[in-house]
């Protein structure tokens, strides 16, 4: 179904996704900090959402929303702003998080909600919230109609399979890469030093969200003709 030149293409993509996966963003910071503030299984939701939507993303390229995104201002201005106001509205609620939390609660890391509970609501809310992050972000869609092409080679028959095969290789390295994260920001949460930073920690990834936000809403549509 794929030719060998296209197959040959496969690991020069894989790295450049991983150094473009490694890039400290919104995906990056989300999954720090719902895993830091919550713990790894909210970091690992937010992990799933958010590649869930570089799937999506995918497919909105491969159907020509992304197309449409970079040949109409107004759609990316109105995609643009709804990303940057649900940025800021994590950002808030992580600085509201660090300002009512006491010195003795920010010391201590909460314990863990039972499994199951944490299954039947938290699990949804964090998948959300990552889904969203990733979808309301109009880059994202015209990185994948951008970067995904250039390793598709101009002989290859079936194109829109090939586009759609890189997209899920992109969306399962994200996936894992942040995964990744999601156990190395655990380990980290263990150490002693950590108790007296946590709050800190929020506060900081607090203005890190709002100061995206302003990224986000600052940027020009430049990819019109």
């Amino acid at each position: 179904m794929f030719d060998a030149d296209l197959l040959r293409q496969v690991p020069l993509f894989m790295l450049a996704a991983l150094l473009l996966n490694a890039t400290p963003g919104v995906d990056l910071l989300l999954t720090v900090s719902r895993t830091a503030q919550s713990d790894p299984r909210a970091g690992a939701m937010a992990a799933a959402g958010i590649a869930m939507g570089c799937a999506l993303h995918a497919l909105a390229a491969v159907f020509g929303l992304a197309a449409l995104l970079a040949l109409s201002a107004q759609a990316f201005v109105v995609v643009k702003w709804l990303g940057a106001a649900y940025l800021v509205w994590l950002g808030l609620g992580l600085l509201r998080d660090a300002w009512r939390a006491t010195p003795a609660v920010a010391s201590q890391r909460p314990a863990p909600a039972p499994a199951r509970r944490y299954a039947e609501g938290s699990a949804w809310a964090d998948f959300r919230r990552g889904l969203l992050t990733n979808l309301f972000n109009p880059k994202v869609a015209l990185f994948m109609l951008a970067f995904v092409p250039q390793f598709i080679p101009a002989q290859t028959a079936h194109k829109t399979l090939a586009f759609l095969m890189l997209g899920a290789l992109f969306a399962v390295q994200g996936l894992l890469f942040l995964l990744a994260v999601v156990g190395l920001t655990e380990r980290i949460a263990r150490w002693p030093a950590w108790a007296g930073s946590a709050r800190w920690l929020q506060a900081a990834g607090g203005l890190l969200f709002l100061g995206l936000a302003a990224r986000l809403a600052g940027t020009r549509h430049d990819f019109h003709g």
